[in-house]
Formats: C-alpha cells, sequence, structure tokens
C-alpha cells in the first residue's frame, strides 16, 4: 500500500479506535494503555502488518510535541497546594535521585560489558549515556497510571511522584546531551564547562517557565477575544511557546513548559475548567500517538537478539531492584518524617516509558557507533518496567500498606452533561452599574423573574456563593441561571441593561 495522505489519515484513524478499545480492555485486565498503544505499534511496524517508519527524526519531532502537551497538561494538573509539603523531597529525587540512577546503572553496564561474556562492550562514556537515557521517571506513564486508576495513597505520595516524574526530565536530558558530546569530542568538553551548562539551563528553564506562565495568566484575562473557543487556541500557543522560546535562549525547554503549566493551572482564568478538560484530552491523544509511533519505529524481532536480550534484561532488572531503590533511598535520607515503606513505593513506580525511548533517539541522529543497540535496549527495558512495575501499581500499594481507604464522596459525573439541548436552561452574566443599585444595594432587591437563581459572585479576584441578603457593590458580577431565556431578557430591560445584554448560553 502507498502511503498517501489519504492512506496515512485512514491508517491512522483505525489505530486510535484500536487504541481505544485496547486502552478499555487493557484498563479492566490491570495491564497499563501505554504498553498496548506501545505494542500495537510493534504489531503495525515492520516486522508486523509491514508499515515501515525508520525516520528517527520525524519520530523525535512527533516525541517534542507530545511531550509538550504531557508535561503541559500534567503541570496544569498539579494543585500548588498538593506539592507545598513534598517540593524539597521532589526536587531531590528529581535531580540527585536521576544523577545517582545514572551513576549506580552506568556502573553496572560497564561492568557486565566488559568482564562477562553476553555479547556487547561499552565504553565507559558508552555505559553512562545508556544509563542516562533510562535515569529518569515517565511522566506519561505515572501520570495515566496514577490518574487513571484514582489511587488515594498515604503520606503525599500521589502529588510526590508526580512532581518527581514531571520535573526529572530535564536532568536525564541534560545528562544525555553531556555524554553524547563527551563520546563525540572528549577533549572539547571538560565536567566543569558539562555542569556550568546544566545549571545555566535548569536556572533559564525553571526562570523562564515561571515568567512566561505568569505573562501568560495576565494575558489571557485580560485578552478579549471574539469567540470563546479561541481561548483554547492561546492556552495551546502559550505551552508550545514557552518551550520553544526557553529552547532558544538555551534553557530547558521541558522544565519550562511543566513550570509554565503549573504557574497556569493554579490561577484563575477564564473558561479554566473547560480548558483543562480539552488539554485532559490532547494528553491522551499525544501519549497514543507517541506510543504508536515509539512503537512503529522499533523492529520487534531486533529486541530478540542476545545482545538486546539478555543486556536489557539484566540491566532492567538491576536497575528495578537496586539501582532505582538505592537512588530512592539515599536521596531521601534528610527526610526523616517519610517513613521506609512509602521510600519502598515510591522506588517501585520508578516506571519508564516514552521519555527514555525518546531520549534514546538523539545518540542514534548524532550518528554514535551504538546508537541502534542502545535504542533496542532502551525499548526492551521500557517493556519491562511496564510490566513488571506498570502492572503492579496498585497491588504493591497494598503490599506496603500506605493504600489510604478512606472513602470520599464519588464525583458527579451527570453534571458533564450539556444541559442546553436537553433542557431550557440559560445562564449569563450581569454586572453591577449605577442602574442596578438604584433598584436596592441587595440581591433581594433585584426584581428577578421567577425560577432564576444567582449562583456565583465575583468581587475582584475573589469568587462567593451569594443569598437573597449579600450587599452589592459597583462592578460586581453575578452568575445567574433560569429555565426562562425571556423573562432573563426583561430583566435586563427592567434594571436598565437593555444595552448591554450579553449572549444567553
Amino acid at each position: 500500500m502507498a502511503l498517501t495522505l489519504e492512506n496515512i489519515l485512514l491508517i491512522g484513524s483505525i489505530l486510535l479506535f484500536i487504541s481505544l478499545l485496547a486502552g478499555k480492555t487493557g484498563y479492566k485486565l490491570g495491564v497499563p494503555t501505554l504498553l498496548l498503544f506501545l505494542l500495537l505499534g510493534m504489531i503495525t511496524g515492520t516486522d508486523g502488518l509491514g508499515i515501515e517508519v525508520n525516520n528517527p527524526n520525524s519520530a523525535l519531532a512527533i516525541g517534542t510535541v507530545a511531550l509538550c502537551s504531557i508535561l503541559f497538561s500534567g503541570g496544569m494538573d498539579t494543585h500548588l497546594n498538593d506539592i507545598k509539603p513534598i517540593a524539597a523531597q521532589g526536587v531531590v529525587l528529581a535531580t540527585l535521585g536521576v544523577l545517582l540512577t545514572a551513576f549506580f546503572v552506568g556502573g553496572f553496564i560497564y561492568i557486565i560489558s566488559n568482564y562477562f561474556s553476553i555479547g556487547i562492550h561499552f565504553t565507559f562514556l558508552e555505559s553512562m549515556l545508556l544509563a542516562s537515557i533510562m535515569s529518569s521517571t515517565d511522566s506519561a506513564s505515572v501520570f495515566s497510571i496514577l490518574r487513571a486508576k484514582s489511587l488515594r495513597l498515604k503520606h503525599n505520595l500521589k502529588p510526590t511522584l508526580e512532581l518527581e516524574s514531571g520535573s526529572n526530565d530535564p536532568m536525564a536530558f541534560m545528562l544525555t546531551i553531556v555524554f553524547i558530546q563527551l563520546i563525540q569530542s572528549p577533549l572539547a568538553h571538560s565536567i566543569g564547562h558539562a555542569v556550568l551548562d546544566f545549571f545555566m539551563q535548569m536556572s533559564i528553564g525553571a526562570l523562564g517557565g515561571y515568567a512566561l506562565g505568569k505573562i501568560s495568566i495576565w494575558i489571557i484575562n485580560r485578552i478579549e477575544l471574539f469567540n470563546d473557543s479561541l481561548y483554547l487556541v492561546f492556552i495551546v500557543a502559550c505551552a508550545f511557546f514557552i518551550y520553544s522560546f526557553i529552547n532558544f535562549i538555551h534553557g530547558n525547554g521541558f522544565l519550562a513548559v511543566y513550570v509554565g503549566g503549573l504557574i497556569i493551572g493554579n490561577h484563575k482564568f477564564v473558561h479554566k475548567k473547560s480548558i483543562i478538560k480539552f488539554f485532559d484530552g490532547l494528553t491522551w491523544l499525544a501519549q497514543i500517538v507517541l506510543f504508536l509511533t515509539l512503537g512503529l519505529l522499533v523492529n520487534p524481532t531486533e529486541l530478540l537478539n542476545p545482545e538486546v536480550f539478555i543486556t536489557g534484561l539484566l540491566v532492567g532488572f538491576f536497575m528495578i531492584i537496586f539501582g532505582r531503590p538505592l537512588s530512592v533511598l539515599i536521596s531521601l535520607l534528610p527526610f526523616r518524617k517519610i517513613p521506609f515503606n512509602a521510600r519502598m513505593y515510591i522506588s517501585w513506580v520508578g516506571l519508564r516509558g516514552a521519555v527514555p525511548i525518546v531520549f534514546a533517539m538523539y545518540p542514534w541522529i548524532a550518528g554514535l557507533e551504538n546508537a541502534k543497540l542502545i535504542f533496542n535496549i532502551v525499548f526492551f527495558i521500557t517493556i519491562i518496567s511496564l510490566i513488571v512495575q506498570g502492572t503492579s501499581v496498585p497491588s504493591m500499594a497494598k503490599v506496603l500498606r500506605i493504600f489510604d481507604r478512606t472513602k470520599v464522596p464519588k464525583p458527579i459525573d451527570f453534571l458533564d452533561t450539556d444541559f442546553s439541548d436537553a433542557t431550557k436552561s440559560s445562564s449569563c452574566e450581569i454586572i453591577i452599574d449605577e442602574n442596578v443599585l438604584k433598584l436596592g444595594h441587595r440581591i433581594m432587591d433585584i426584581p428577578f423573574p421567577e425560577k432564576t437563581l444567582v449562583v456565583m459572585l465575583k468581587r475582584g479576584e475573589h469568587y462567593f456563593i451569594p443569598n437573597g441578603k449579600t450587599e452589592l457593590h459597583k462592578d460586581d458580577k453575578l452568575l445567574i441561571i433560569t429555565d426562562d431565556r425571556d423573562a432573563v431578557l426583561e430583566t435586563y430591560r427592567q434594571i436598565g441593561l437593555q444595552n448591554e445584554i450579553p449572549p444567553l448560553d
């Protein structure tokens, strides 16, 4: 089949449909949905249905766009009040924890590849490069599993894991780039230069993401777009601008886009609820496309080669059983209040996923000697991690007794329905001016029609639910809901707002 644009769209839509069905089935069986997307891509690829994707540059571009969406959405969904108590330990895990993981795993790779007959030989720098690529936990995997399972964990573990996975990619990325540069030209890049470059990029990324997030909030709350849907477009543009601009000024774009999402998501802005729901769907689409693309990029038969299979098993289980736990236990030594079982759970939820595979494309694109071998090993280890760790995230929480069994109210799903077609209800906003205040200074003095409710009052930047005796001030904004549209329009005319009648939803 020729890969025309029509065929690509046809195949892509079919794969998306199959991915959704596979994800639903996998959720019921306790299998991580992202693993199924990855396997589906492999089945569809060169060794399966024959769709050949052998361009790491295109896959890297797709991966970068997807990771920006995932990290930005993850930041928007993270509440600052949740991460403030665990910010210090999260940052330590995202920096020192990643560095220690790379050191331990890199040393293990160097030893087994040089002193044991496993079919491969990596230099020290190549060993450290392979370990650096796998040193961070994957935000897409952690976010999707923790949130899809709706796990309630003790000791603030959920925000800790989400903060670590959302902010540790920059450290792994920097280590990956540094070791690629050292392999290509070891004399031109000193350790001191690498350390200085790391701190510069991290600082620019964090500060730039914070500043651009603040600027984005300032603009979105003051710009008046002619169509409400354009606010979604504006936020998407903000996300990709933050990443690309910070990269342009030599900062770390991945850290910046996460921090920018964190700042934007923790401020009030117009249409916030609908925008967050939109990004939730966009993130799932990005994850599906990303994992399908990565699955298409690999040749499954290459994963069964002895050097890949044996090395992947040894390194994967060393990282799960020794490398990650050691790095977590050492990193959390200053935090004595964290119980041992919580530390072990943090160690276990060190999932590898799309991020290591995306990072493994950089040596491939750079043309390093063992780049394809490194890519295949990273891919194999990712599958091991998703199978072993991903499937046992809920059960391990019960085994380690950190599962919070406190009952919480069930979310009200029916409020998510669009009532506009099912009922005659309408909602609108009334801005209190001098004409309204002439009728009285309390809500009960305003001649609203029957079957009309004032459900919210905004005064400045503050929101609260009013009652009939609530005093009204000039420039207050009232949100009203009614099942009689004509009566509301008549009310506008009665209180002198006939020239300011807004559209009713």
